[in-house]
């Protein structure tokens, strides 16, 4: 059986068993938080549980590396839209030792979708349009930095809610345990005495 007419016929069952009543919640969450985390299939369930999270906490935004690339993306985007219209309060960017985007070479990346069928015309046609592909799918160097980076494009952005608390921290895939790199309550007073 195929993998999509898999997941089909267990949420048949699923529905018709009301196995989703347990999972039951709002669109708000109740932790007032917005996680920023990386898809990795390691954090799935890790890093709810490792946070004391549970279904309706928080409003989870995943990709690739938990990486806020542009300040005008849809990351950053998702982020304001939790903020200012489902109550959330505070932003926590948690990236993870180990990650997939701390070794990503653009060149390979670039080569891979070549061999799979995508032009050289294509890829030319893209970066004359002003879309730098090997920028676009760049890593990291250091996790420490990219978490700090994705803290100071939320923390900066002219759109952030005043007063909103950024958290950057770095989760181990293998234990669970979370190392903060950013704690956003320490910014907040920094800034708050400073302007005193």
């Amino acid at each position: 059986m195929r993998i999509l007419d898999q997941i089909l016929a267990h949420n048949r069952s699923f529905v018709t068993n009301k196995e989703y009543l347990p999972y039951q919640t709002t669109k708000f969450p109740d932790k007032k938080m917005v996680v920023v985390t990386c898809m990795d299939t390691r954090l799935t369930e890790l890093l709810p549980r490792a946070m004391n999270l549970k279904n309706g906490d928080t409003k989870i935004i995943k990709n690739a590396g938990a990486i806020v690339s542009h300040p005008f993306g849809s990351v950053m985007r998702s982020v304001l839209v939790a903020l200012y219209e489902l109550n959330a309060r505070e932003v926590c960017v948690v990236g993870h030792y180990g990650c997939g985007m701390g070794s990503i070479q653009p060149e390979e990346t670039l080569a891979k979708m070549r061999q799979c069928g995508i032009s050289d015309d294509t890829i030319t046609t893209l970066e004359r349009s002003g879309i730098h592909l090997k920028k676009w799918l760049q890593g990291f160097a250091s996790v420490e930095e990219s978490v700090e980076n994705s803290v100071r494009i939320i923390r900066e952005h002219p759109l952030m809610l005043p007063g909103v608390p950024v958290h950057g921290l770095i989760i181990d895939p293998g234990t669970g345990e979370l190392t903060t790199v950013v704690d956003g309550y320490q910014v907040i007073e920094k800034t708050s005495a400073g302007m005193k």
